[in-house]
């Protein structure tokens, strides 16, 4: 059996234009993998389709866009140049015409224009940018790349190299929609505009905790993620990522990180951290509704430390390590009730005996340095330490255990920690956002934010009732 396959153009004015052949296929069925098209037919097909369609559409805006703005005149042709535009159905090839500019124009500005370059300023269709940067924020820039050749007629055309500069163009645009600097919601805000605010729909909670890469540049050592996960109480959560120390501007991003998410100055904000000091320093002046909570679940893995080098004591010296038991359950009882005094009077008094213990534990010197470790952490982050058990029986969050989990969906799962991969600062922090855009559901909005035509009926619905 043979089949023909046939394209006619009609164009805007609703002429018709000619019927032409794209492909011409011959059938035979013996099997059940010989019905319909294969996949190589599909993208043979598909390709010459494209070719055909942008074409005509390309040849349409030229003809339109070939005359003077100001006088009307139809500009003469100097000649054309080959241009290759990238689709998700293959890299098509155009001719970009230049046209000399009119020569009462010419004193201000070129000679000649190319008009093509205001249609095509990337060379890449925004569907084919979007797939590529949501794949390769999932699975390294090769995976994503073989899977785009595999699915789509681009083979010649993609490798991991033009996914990643595609990759990496897209989110820096993401970075050039950032807002201007501003350290806090009330910089440079009238506090009286706060009577027209509506009533906020609830406390937003976000949780920030840091990871570590490999540097591309001293592979001998590690360079720092921070990440997190913003959760409203009616709304969908957000992740949020960036290279400690490469952005500039930290408190910035997270402000336009709560702002997308309709977060407004008014609304109860808590930040849940380690109490590290890179972290709780973006917590600061935030927001004049916002608070610190210090993480218990970071609090009591240095207890559960310190009370296994209280049992090691405990199989030398049994008086000794039992005290020291008692003390440190005592400890974590006043921590988790929010008694910051009673807890760090009996820290100090904990760390005097030991320091004046004597005692042939051979792990000594080590318990009493963590044991100063821990009244340091304990002290710095003083400020943040709140009623957990109070919060606890309310509902509330009191543990960033859901920030450990957004780490290993962040970080480990795409930065292959355990197969130790090299990253420099700049493409670690671009890939984190587009990564994080795309882990929430949010890269698809970001792209037809950009591109109006890339939003369908239903998604342009969506869209204007959210607004």
């Amino acid at each position: 059996m043979q089949v023909r396959i046939m394209l006619q153009i009609v164009g805007d004015d609703g002429t018709i234009g000619g019927t032409e052949e794209i492909a011409a296929l011959t059938k035979v069925t013996e099997g059940a993998e010989d019905l319909g098209l294969s996949l190589a037919e599909s993208k043979a097909l598909l390709a010459a389709a494209q070719q055909r369609i942008v074409e005509a559409q390309v040849n349409g805006w030229l003809e339109k866009h070939r005359h003077c703005p100001i006088s009307g005149r139809k500009l003469r042709c100097k000649g054309s140049y080959p241009v290759t535009f990238r689709t998700l159905f293959g890299d098509v090839q155009l001719k970009s015409p230049r046209f000399y500019v009119l020569k009462e124009r010419q004193a201000n500005g070129p000679a000649t224009i190319s008009p093509l370059t205001r249609l095509l300023p990337d060379h890449v269709a925004p569907e084919r940018l979007y797939l590529e940067t949501r794949w390769a924020s999932l699975v390294p820039y090769a995976a994503a790349a073989d899977l785009l050749a595999d699915v789509l007629p681009v083979e010649s055309g993609v490798n991991a190299t033009t996914v990643r500069q595609h990759v990496l163009r897209a989110a820096e645009r993401i970075e050039g929609d950032l807002a201007e600097q501003r350290a806090s919601f009330t910089e440079g805000a009238d506090s009286r505009d706060w009577d027209d605010l509506p009533v906020p729909d609830g406390r937003m909670v976000i949780g920030l905790d840091g990871g570590y890469i490999r540097d591309w540049r001293d592979r001998k050592k590690n360079f720092e993620l921070i990440v997190g996960r913003s959760m409203p109480e009616d709304g969908e959560a957000r992740y949020i990522g960036f290279v400690h120390g490469y952005d500039r501007k930290p408190q910035r991003r997270v402000i336009d990180h709560l702002r997308r998410q309709g977060f407004q100055a008014d609304q109860d904000l808590t930040f849940i951290t380690d109490g590290g000091e890179e972290v709780r320093s973006l917590a600061e002046r935030i927001s004049p509704c916002s608070e610190h909570v210090l993480d218990w679940l970071h609090i009591t893995m240095r207890i559960t430390v310190l009370r296994q080098f209280a049992q090691g004591l405990m199989h030398h010296d049994k008086d000794p390590g039992v005290a020291t038991i008692d003390e440190l359950r005592r400890i974590k009882w006043f921590l988790w009730h929010g008694n910051t005094y009673r807890a760090s009077g009996a820290i100090d008094d904990l760390l005097l005996d030991l320091e004046a213990l004597e005692s042939r534990y051979p792990n000594l010197r080590r318990f009493r340095t963590a044991m100063r470790e821990f009244r340091v952490y304990i002290t710095s982050n003083e400020a943040s330490l709140i009623n957990y058990g109070e919060r606890y029986r309310s509902g509330e969050r009191i543990s960033s255990a859901f920030v450990e989990a957004t780490v290993n969906a962040v970080i480990s799962k795409r930065f292959a920690k355990k197969q130790q991969m090299q990253w420099s600062r700049r493409g670690a922090h671009l890939l984190l956002q587009t990564r994080a855009r795309t882990l929430d559901g949010s890269l698809r909005a970001t792209f037809e934010h950009w591109y109006p035509g890339m939003m369908n009926d239903n998604n342009r619905g969506h869209r204007q009732a959210a607004a």
